[in-house]
């Protein structure tokens, strides 16, 4: 294993549906890549709403803007050594594209993982009651269900929770980062 340093910063960035699994990933890589003594923070898509976008609501473009401030803070993170894993769902590929050109732009690392979880299994587990609320018409724009989420085209990888479990999936993301060349060890 490679021993981490201080410009060993990059970006995880994991869309996908509400319920998806993405938090807990991310959190599960959070754990695997700080034991082995990398920084790294989480910036949870429910924390950033209610406090660095807050004054945003649930168009598109406040939606967009949310994505553009998340991406912003990540790659400031990363450029500054910190692995950062960002859950959030960033419905728009525009906006997600945004987000890694930014990145490339300054030589920060970007991993794009579309946590690819269908909708029906979004809905089974529905950790947060959303699908149910949405169902009962008390929440108009959930994405996925009654509002637009576009798939990435080409994420640098998809996980689909479905079928496989949690180590399962860290292991896949950390795999390819190996591969990629990033020092995360195995």
């Amino acid at each position: 294993m490679r021993t981490p340093t201080t410009s060993t910063g990059m970006t995880l960035w994991l869309t996908g549906l509400p319920g998806s699994g993405k938090s807990t990933l991310a959190q599960a890589l959070a754990r695997e890549l700080g034991g082995s003594g990398f920084r790294t923070q989480v910036l949870d898509g429910d924390e950033l709403r209610a406090n660095l976008s807050a004054d945003l609501g649930f168009t598109e473009r406040d939606r967009n803007e949310h994505t553009r401030r998340v991406g912003f803070v990540a790659q400031l993170l990363a450029g500054h050594g910190v692995v950062v894993l960002v859950p959030v769902i960033a419905p728009y590929r525009r906006s997600r594209a945004d987000v890694r050109a930014h990145h490339e732009q300054r030589g920060t690392p970007y991993v794009e993982v579309h946590v690819s979880t269908p909708v029906s299994e979004c809905m089974q587990r529905d950790p947060k009651g959303l699908y149910a609320k949405a169902a009962a018409g008390r929440i108009p724009n959930l994405t996925g269900y009654n509002d637009t989420y576009e798939e990435p085209d080409s994420p640098d990888i998809r996980v689909d929770t479905t079928d496989i479990d949690l180590n399962g999936a860290s292991e896949l993301v950390m795999k390819l980062l190996a591969k990629r060349g990033l020092p995360v060890g195995s």
